[in-house]
């Protein structure tokens, strides 16, 4: 039959036939499109395999940005939520009132506020009785100690002396054994002591609670009965939060003097009292002090745990940003040394790349396959780098006492940067293949 011959093919006037055709035909081009990345994919496998020392020199940039980047972000996570645990442990209703802030930055700040008048019971009372809104209060004092028993001894224990009792609960801690003392045997200034969990583990060789309570520790050479035992509380940074004695603020004085400035604890209601508390106080001592108007400077600081949570985030921000640079760094590197094998492979595969356009592949495709060899070989370096990286995390986790939270956020954008990276890295080389002439690609040798 000749082309005359043939019959004749009636096409549906207007568009209706390509309304009922377009469907389809669409729906087959991304069949054909998806089996074309497919097979493009399995061609950047195979690559992959044929030269593994290749593979794995290109790997190592990625692996270690992604690495890097992953550890850090789960370590740091972990340790906020345990920062925030630690510092947050007396809640958001308590502040304190103090002779100079906890946390001081300049050689100017620390003349200034050594200037200032001492904190003392007296100034604690009048609060106590002069603040309506004030539901707990109470007094601290702190010194370091050597503590005895026996021939065993504990280096820097934090002698606190406090008063009343509320004081245990002000500070968030629970007796594991035993009890605290009477109101009547803290100001008759009875040697009597609560104990962290380390002073049962370095004097009493890690003895039963219940055991320790009615022995006897001597601090500052006096003997001090053992009445109760605290519930552990862990570590921060290193630092052991076991490592005290609490004992009443009578038998302070009487051991240590009390010359040293007070700092004193308001605990109110709830969160939402705790401005208008604050303020109440603030005028209290602005009068102790004598303060006008518009004089500056209080003579007193007055503080949340924000305050330690604050300078935690600038601190751990700096280390965010330090470890974005360091990442960065390496996945420019190893953008690099992807580029450069890349490069490689389009010289090694010119004849390839020949044949190919010869039998009618687009530059469309020749593009694609470059491309997608490039993402696949960043996309698996970001895979092993969150793996590595989620490891590394848990060893520094189990090693610093830190909880291990895995975020699946950072894991995908680990993987994601690193396929961007082989996207940017790879697109050069990938249009320079396509653009290769498929004539001079096939004299190639």
């Amino acid at each position: 039959m000749t082309p005359d011959e043939a019959p004749e093919v009636k096409v549906p006037p207007g568009s209706a036939f390509i309304e009922r055709t377009a469907p389809a035909v669409r729906k087959r081009f991304s069949l054909l499109r998806l089996t074309a990345i497919w097979e493009a994919f399995l061609v950047a496998i195979g690559s992959l395999r044929t030269n593994k020392l290749r593979t794995a020199l290109t790997l190592m940039g990625i692996v270690v940005g992604v690495s890097a980047v992953i550890s850090v972000v789960t370590i740091i996570k972990g340790l906020d939520q345990t920062v925030a645990q630690t510092f947050s442990s007396q809640g958001s209703t308590v502040f304190t009132i103090s002779k100079q802030p906890r946390v001081i930055t300049s050689r100017e700040d620390f003349i200034k506020f050594s200037k200032r008048r001492d904190v003392t019971r007296e100034d604690a009372e009048v609060v106590f009785r002069m603040c309506s809104s004030c539901y707990q209060a109470g007094i601290a004092a702190n010194k370091g100690e050597i503590v005895k028993h026996l021939d065993q001894k504990s280096d820097n224990v934090l002698i606190r002396g406090i008063t009343p009792t509320n004081m245990f609960d002000i500070d968030a801690v629970t007796i594991d054994s035993g009890r605290t003392w009477s109101e009547n045997e803290g100001e008759s200034a009875r040697e009597i002591c609560v104990v962290g969990a380390d002073i049962s583990e370095n004097l009493f060789q890690g003895a039963a609670p219940d055991r320790i309570v009615g022995q006897q520790v001597h601090i500052a050479g006096r003997p001090f009965l053992i009445i109760g035992v605290l519930q552990p509380l862990g570590k921060i940074f290193g630092f052991s939060r076991d490592n005290l004695i609490y004992i009443p603020y009578s038998t302070y004085q009487k051991v240590f003097g009390g010359r040293s400035s007070l700092v004193v604890f308001v605990k109110t209601r709830s969160a939402a009292q705790l401005e208008e508390t604050e303020d109440q106080v603030r005028t209290i001592m602005r009068n102790r002090r004598g303060k006008s108007f518009g004089d500056p400077d209080d003579g007193f600081t007055l503080e949340t745990q924000d305050v330690f949570l604050d300078l935690y985030g600038k601190a751990t921000s700096n280390i965010y940003l330090v470890t974005i640079g360091v990442a960065a760094i390496s996945l420019v590197v190893g953008g690099i040394v992807v580029m450069n094998i890349m490069l490689v492979s389009v010289t090694e595969r010119t004849k390839e790349i020949g044949i190919r356009k010869a039998v009618g592949a687009r530059q469309r495709d020749i593009l694609t396959q470059f491309l997608i060899e490039a993402i696949t070989v960043t996309a698996l370096g970001g895979a092993i780098g969150v793996l590595t990286g989620f490891g590394l995390a848990y060893v520094l986790a189990l090693a610093m006492g830190f909880p291990l939270l895995i975020s699946a956020a950072s894991a995908v954008l680990g993987v994601g940067v690193s396929s961007i990276v082989g996207v940017v890295s790879g697109l050069w080389p990938a249009w320079r293949a396509s653009k290769l002439d498929p004539i001079e690609a096939l004299r190639s040798e």
